[in-house]
């Protein structure tokens, strides 16, 4: 999906099961956390189900994404938090890079970070490659 800049997506683990299995025909509670929220969207977040974000022992997983942001993926989440989700989402939607002040953040977000990730292009030195003589 082609985003314009003022949109972000909110990724969600929709295999994410929290602790413990889910037994055939259950609803996986990422699949419930993902219902929940795209059940009211928020203007400039688009909401994107994916099959799994790989942080199965930290419970539901998301991932805020968008052009020219830093990524951050966030764990320990369930469908009891919308509401703190959706503030997070709005406060990077807001944000001009991604970055939203540690203290701006949710509390669940300030303790619940699993990975930040720079922006595709970012300015930086690649390490050049070793070849054997």
């Amino acid at each position: 999906m082609a985003l314009d800049a003022a949109t972000v997506e909110l990724l969600i683990c929709t295999r994410c099961q929290r602790t413990g299995e889910v037994s055939d025909g259950d609803v996986r509670p990422g699949k419930v956390l993902c219902d929940a929220l795209a059940a009211a969207p928020t203007p400039g977040i688009a909401v994107v189900p994916v099959a799994c974000l790989s942080n199965c022992s930290r419970g539901c997983t998301i991932a805020l994404r968008g052009p020219d942001r830093w990524t951050y993926v966030y764990g320990g989440l369930n469908a009891g938090d919308v509401d703190t989700i959706r503030d997070g989402a709005a406060r990077y939607r807001d944000s001009a890079d991604g970055l939203v002040p540690w203290r701006e953040r949710p509390e669940h977000f300030r303790k619940n970070c699993i990975a930040r990730i720079p922006p595709l292009g970012q300015a930086g030195t690649p390490i050049p490659s070793l070849k054997a003589d």
